[in-house]
């Protein structure tokens, strides 16, 4: 669930949530980068009543050392901290693992510089003993993801315990090969290659200007022509 507007709503927000699901389930927490570092802990210790599994970026995905200290005290309450889907690079997935800054690693596939960027941080994530939940939801990303993930319980963790892929419901229509979520599980696909190929019409369609897509915007006043 998004937090960080409203202490009170959010409050609010997780008791619905907890109410409704229990606490046998899994609750995790996501504040986009929206407070400091000590208000990140202020906030999160309110609301580590209703035992959220993670807060995922409390605050400036760049400031490290602010991550760890968050997680220090966070840490002992029970909540873990995810982040990753804005770092660049396995420098910086090196220093949050060194620093004891992060519980769940969440890198972004099309973030970071390729797969051997992308297995280098499976490597260095495995060596300390912290699960990889990649981050997923634009056009094609859980496309994409599931061939890690994959990758990783084969050839690198050989568990799938506290690890979680992010799916969201949209935009798979324009995909030509797109994911298929069965019981709260990925299948593996059967197609080769990444899974990434998106469908001739819908390419057509969306090309700017020229598309029918953005005609139709244009002529709703939505966007105005070039």
């Amino acid at each position: 669930m998004k937090v960080g507007v409203s202490l009170e709503d959010d409050k609010r927000r997780s008791r619905l949530i907890r109410d409704e699901i229990g606490y046998d389930n899994l609750l995790m927490m996501d504040a986009n980068q929206c407070w400091d570092v000590q208000k990140a802990i202020d906030w999160m210790k309110e609301l580590a009543i209703f035992k959220p599994l993670w807060i995922e970026e409390p605050t400036s995905p760049d400031d490290v050392l602010g991550h760890a200290q968050i997680a220090k005290v966070l840490n002992p309450l029970g909540i873990g901290i995810a982040t990753g889907e804005h770092c660049q690079n396995r420098v910086v997935f090196k220093q949050f693992l060194q620093a004891n800054a992060l519980q769940y690693c969440q890198i972004d596939c099309c973030r970071l510089g390729g797969v051997n960027e992308i297995v280098a941080v499976y490597i260095m994530a495995a060596k300390f003993g912290v699960p990889v939940c990649p981050h997923a939801g634009g056009v094609g990303l859980c496309e994409h993801v599931q061939h890690l993930s994959i990758f990783d319980y084969i050839c690198v963790s050989g568990s799938l315990e506290n690890r979680y892929l992010e799916y969201a419901e949209h935009l798979h229509e324009h995909m030509t090969y797109p994911a298929t979520v069965k019981k709260g599980y990925y299948l593996v696909p059967k197609d080769l290659g990444h899974s990434t190929e998106m469908q001739e019409d819908s390419l057509r369609d969306h090309e700017y200007p020229n598309g029918p897509v953005w005609q139709k915007l244009f002529d709703e006043g939505t966007f105005q022509r070039d």
